[in-house]
């Protein structure tokens, strides 16, 4: 089988095409997985701490105290921190009450009654939802100053009244520093 010498021209560009097309590829590849870096680190850059604990069987029984541990530096700039709840859309209330203790470096202790309100004036869940599952934001300290170096603990204690809350997936805690805007 003989292969002519312009077929073999244009086998040779047919090949340099693809390898330069692969090589392009690779190259968008990079770059935007270089952007979606920057992007990702960029939007969360002020964040000192988060952390979720996850509810066994999405059951917060009364007597599960959920504890968070976290290390503050710098005691100059101001806080903000968020109490995170993901539930389930099954979940009865419209809203979640607990206790929340924390405790400075120092030894100071602190004891808060907070209530999450989990729906809009409408009913509707608020935060972010994928399917039944909805993650919810609340700010708890905003503009705080942090004014000890060291180890802060943070506990969350179920209030509700009943021994067993079903629907609570997972708890978390964000600390992060406040925008200077």
């Amino acid at each position: 089988m003989t292969i002519t010498t312009n077929r073999k021209k244009e086998i040779k560009r047919n090949v340099a095409n693809s390898i330069n097309q692969k090589k392009m590829k690779n190259k968008i590849g990079i770059i935007t997985l270089i952007f979606t870096s920057i992007l990702l680190f960029s939007c969360d850059r002020n964040k000192v701490y988060e952390e979720y604990i996850t509810i066994e069987d999405n059951m917060w029984k009364s007597d599960n105290i959920v504890k968070f541990e976290f290390e503050i530096e710098d005691t100059s700039s101001l806080h903000n921190v968020y109490i995170n709840i993901r539930h389930a859309s099954l979940y009865q209330f419209n809203n979640l009450w607990m206790f929340v203790t924390s405790s400075a470096p120092n030894g100071t202790k602190n004891i808060d009654t907070v209530e999450c309100v989990l729906v809009d004036n409408e009913n509707r869940w608020i935060g972010d939802g994928l399917g039944d599952i909805c993650d919810v934001q609340i700010p708890w300290k905003t503009n705080v100053r942090f004014n000890h170096q060291g180890i802060y603990r943070v506990q969350f204690e179920q209030a509700m009244r009943i021994e067993e809350l079903p629907g609570i997936m997972d708890l978390g805690l964000r600390v992060e520093k406040a925008s200077s805007k």
